[in-house]
Formats: structure tokens, sequence, C-alpha cells
């Protein structure tokens, strides 16, 4: 791609973008929101006619006007929204408008066979043709869209945060078939917030900022912390702010004593107000479990739980709600919002359930506690689904925040989120500590809970296996987070 511009509106987003991917490679494209990856991967793939710029595939120009011209040329994208069909087979959608015919009738066993042939030819063997779709896991979902694409004989591939509705152990499956693609001489258009999956799988790297060319450089060449300046105009350190001046632990406002259910065990801690506590650990580990059963979605059987030393029992995310917490959800979309209501009827979502009678009242705040958190759409005019995943992100914590909660849990706060955004949601926690809030961070990314946290307390197999200080290596946090594993293995 050469010189590619792109405006709407009178609005430039893209300006004069060179990007050149080669075959075998994994190249990836990384920005802020609002840098233009989301442009120019739309570009590419024939969803929108750049402005001015060309478009070489193999040496030869090449224009798409549609997206069938892109796919049947071999430029494939997977985007971050599934195309799939719940109630169909694996095999319907992999070849869905264009199924193979005998005698004027779809082929259903050749459609198959020849998606058997696809799934062995990338190693899984996990998955049947003949399943519905519905049956399936997001990570097994996102196997059927590499397949569907690598159907089209795929010599270009782009990913859009492709890991963003994973968990841990899905993503190992994701670079399997990526190297799987790589070893195939595809290549792969890689678009991630993360910055371990970039340097893991990476060959190069793409940086835009403000619909301009940063840069594109070797990954070997580039650290982390260079990666992110070039992106933001400032280091990792830089990303998590200090504690407010006057920031002070006052009382404890969440004790939790030995509780447990299915999930988790004998589960004891402590949150004072204006700390930030951590909990730790790997996929499985209890954390989100443990968030649950504070909110009533999946109650303790054991135990007690105690907010502002009044013991609670809630039974149901109102019954928490009620006794002053506020849960964060890990999938802000299926769980945090309602995506066709708009900004402002978002942000009194809860007050609507759970405090009908004053949520007209309470409501007068939104204005105000959405101008503070740099809303893009101040009006609350705006569809929650048009809005970046920052910006809804930041719909979520206007929806807690105007409850006035005494403790949050913020189950991973900033997962598929851009580094602006993640300075923003870490802004917003060093304030709500300053005003006396007690804060439950959930983290996969082990600098966030190192950068933010005052304690950290790690998990393992449903139970705690350590604590920490905020500010110790990863190392620390990895060693207790895989202790009874190691210790079982030495045994």
């Amino acid at each position: 791609m050469r010189g590619i511009t792109k405006s709407f509106f009178g609005v430039q987003v893209l300006t004069g973008i060179d990007l050149e991917v080669r075959a075998g490679e994994v190249h990836a494209l990384v920005g802020e929101n609002g840098a233009g990856k989301s442009t120019l991967m739309k570009i590419l793939a024939g969803v929108q006619p750049a402005d001015t710029g060309t478009i070489e595939l193999d040496g030869a120009p090449v224009t798409f006007a549609h997206p069938l011209e892109a796919q049947a040329a071999g430029v494939t994208t997977v985007f971050q929204e599934f195309n799939l069909l719940p109630e169909r087979t694996v095999a319907e959608n992999v070849y869905l408008g264009r199924e193979p015919r005998r005698r004027g009738l779809v082929d259903r066993a050749q459609m198959v066979r020849d998606t058997a042939a696809l799934l062995a030819d990338l190693g899984v063997d996990t998955i049947a043709p003949d399943v519905k779709v519905r049956a399936l896991s997001v990570a097994e979902q996102q196997v059927v869209e590499i397949v569907k694409a690598m159907s089209f004989d795929a010599r270009i591939i782009s990913m859009d945060e492709p890991t963003a509705a994973l968990a841990d152990h899905e993503v190992e499956l994701l670079y399997r078939l990526v190297r799987r693609l790589q070893d195939r001489g595809v290549a792969v258009l890689y678009v991630s917030h993360r910055l371990k999956e970039i340097f893991d799988l990476c060959d190069r790297i793409t940086i835009l900022k403000d619909g301009s060319l940063v840069d594109t450089v070797e990954t070997a060449s580039i650290t982390s912390d260079e990666l992110v300046r070039k992106m933001v105009g400032r280091s990792i350190s830089a990303l998590f702010p200090e504690p407010r001046e006057g920031t002070r632990k006052g009382d404890v406002r969440l004790a939790v004593r030995g509780v447990g259910n299915d999930m988790v065990r004998d589960i004891s801690f402590e949150v004072r107000a204006g700390e930030i506590v951590a909990l730790a650990g790997l996929q499985g580990s209890g954390r989100t479990e443990i968030a649950h059963g504070l909110f009533g979605v999946e109650r303790f059987r054991s135990g007690e739980v105690h907010v502002d030393g009044k013991r609670v029992d809630p039974r149901s995310p109102r019954d928490a709600v009620r006794s002053g917490l506020a849960l964060v959800t890990e999938d802000r979309k299926a769980e945090g919002l309602a995506l066709n209501q708009s900004v402002a009827a978002n942000a009194r979502l809860v007050l609507d359930a759970v405090v009908p009678r004053q949520a007209a009242r309470r409501a007068r705040r939104v204005p105000e506690i959405l101008s503070s958190l740099e809303l893009a759409a101040r009006s609350g005019s705006h569809e929650v689904r048009f809005l970046s995943g920052g910006n809804q992100q930041k719909v979520v914590l206007a929806k807690w925040l105007v409850t006035d909660p005494g403790v949050i849990v913020m189950d991973e706060p900033t997962r598929g989120i851009d580094v602006g955004a993640k300075r923003a949601v870490y802004e917003l926690m060093r304030d709500l500590a300053a005003e006396g809030v007690a804060i439950v961070l959930i983290s996969s990314e082990l600098p966030e809970v190192i950068g933010m946290a005052d304690r950290i307390i790690v998990l393992h197999d449903g139970e705690i296996s350590g604590e920490l200080p905020g500010g110790c290596d990863e190392e620390a946090v990895m060693a207790l987070a895989t202790r009874h594993d190691a210790l079982e293995e030495s045994a």
C-alpha cells in the first residue's frame, strides 16, 4: 500500500500511509484508537475506497471495490466481531454463499470433506466440520473464521484484535495457527493492543499515530518501552500514574474472611479506603470467581464478607449494589452494556434497575461524570455500539460511578483498549483511591498489576498462594502463581 489517504466529511483520517507486508511474515499494525488502523484494514479489505494511493499485490496493481473482490484475490480479514451463523455447521459457515454443487444441489458431503481438509491442513483436530457453530468456544469460532479465510486460498490475512475475547489458555491455539499460516507463506497483518503478543509473534511493526505513519521497524530492534513511546509519546513507566498527593490508607472497607464455594476455597483479604489490591494468577485460578462471589452472581457458601464493618451476604447483584459494591465486568459487551442504547441510557442502567424511584434525581450527575471521563460522546445521545473500546469502557465506569460505591471490583478493566485509554482508566483509579474508594483490581497483565496495586494477592487453583507488595517483579508473581504446579512436578 503506497500513499494511502482517506477523509470522512472533510476530516483527514489517513495521510500518505505506506505499508509493505511480505509473504510468510507476521506484521503488526499498532497505534492508539483513532490512529487509523481500522480504516487502513477496511481499505485493504475492499470495505472502503482510498481517496488516493495505490495497492499492489505480488507487484501487480489491484483495486477492490467490494470485499468479495478482495477475497477472490486472496486478501481476507478476520474481524474482532465474528461473522458466523450459530445455527449452521462449521462447513456451512466456511462455504456460505458458495457451496459446492452437484447436479444443481448443494453437495454437503463434498463441503464437509473440503472443510475437514482445511482443518487438517492447519493442524486442527478438535473441531468437526458437521458440528454447529453455537456449540464451539470463542477460540474455536475464531479458528472457523481463519479456516473460512483459507478457503479463499488466502495470501494475506488481516486479524483485528484476535485475542480480545480469548481466555489465556486459548491464546496458545491462536499462536499455533498464526505460525502454521506463516509456514505456508501466508502474510498475516496483526492488529493488537497487547504488546506481549506483538513481541511474541510479529516480525515487523508498523506504527500509526493520528492517521500518519510514524515508523516501520524490525521487532527485534525495538523494546516495548520504545514502541509505546512511538505510539503515544511517553514510556510504559509513565502509563502508571503515581498515587495522588494526600492519598492515605483509611479504615477497612472490604473484609473477606474464609469465603468459599465450588470454585474457590478459604479466601481471606482486606482492602482499605484509598487502597488498590490486585488479585493475580493464571486463567482458572479463581480471580473472576471471587468477583462473582462478592457480587452475588455465584454466592459464597462459607465465610463472611463485610463492607464498611457491616456483614453482607449478597444474593444478587442488586443486593451487592445496595451494599455499596460495584463490579466492572470482564466482558463489557456481553455483560456491561446495552449496545443499542445511548450513552446516557447506559450510564443510568444500574440506577434504573436498583433504585428506580431515585434514578432521575441521581442521574443528574451523569453529564458531569461523562465529562470528567473525557468521553467523546458527551451529549450522551450516541449509541454505545458505535464507540471505540476505550470509550465503551468509560461508559461502563460511568454506570458504576453514578452509584457512589465504596468498593469497586475491576475485572480486566483495560482489556481490548488502547494505550491512551488505559492511561485514562489508571488516572481514574488513582482519583477514586484519593477519594477513599477501595479498589480490587483483577488483571491478566502483570505490568498493570505491578504498576497500579499497593498489594498483590496471588491465586492458584482457587486458593491464595501468597501476597506481594506493589512494585515487585513479574518473576515473583509468577513464582507464586505456578508454585503448586512446580511442587507437583518435583514430587
